[in-house]
């Protein structure tokens, strides 16, 4: 039972992973979106960059330093 709650408490700290900023891989600016709201579930993820144009399937995650 205790390997159930070691994954369980894994699982539920990559979920949360996703809270952190994206920035674009290009120029560094965090002013990216996804390119429609069809994206994930309709069609492949797109993101574009506000500040230089970047348009594609890579972003960067940032995470807080400890």
């Amino acid at each position: 039972m205790g390997f159930l709650m070691d994954l369980l408490s894994v699982l539920r700290k990559t979920r949360r992973s996703g809270s952190f900023p994206f920035a674009c891989p290009r120029c560094g600016s965090q002013k990216i979106h996804l390119s429609s709201r069809f994206d994930i579930w309709l069609t492949p993820e797109q993101y574009v960059c506000e500040n230089c144009g970047y348009m594609g399937p890579i972003v960067l995650q940032l995470e807080k330093e400890n």
